[in-house]
């Protein structure tokens, strides 16, 4: 089962998780590194949901269902 915690990573790259963590045994990890801390305040289902989301929003067919909530264009 996969399991996701919040950690810190300081100028060294040592790595401090904010929650306990207890495993049976010792696990691989990946480690995905934030821009920012002001990513912090983005839900982490949003995150992680926008590019599986971005191949359906940019498909021809959406553009068109949404057109009429653009500006109109001045010729």
């Amino acid at each position: 089962m996969l399991q996701t915690a919040e950690a810190v990573i300081d100028k060294s790259g040592h790595i401090r998780l904010l929650e306990r963590v207890s495993l049976p045994t010792m696990r691989r990890a990946l480690v995905t590194i934030l821009e920012s801390e002001a990513i912090s305040d983005i839900p982490e289902t949003a995150l992680l949901s926008e590019a599986a989301l971005a191949e359906d929003w940019n498909r021809p067919e959406e553009g068109q269902a949404r057109s009429h909530l653009q500006p109109a264009q001045l010729s």
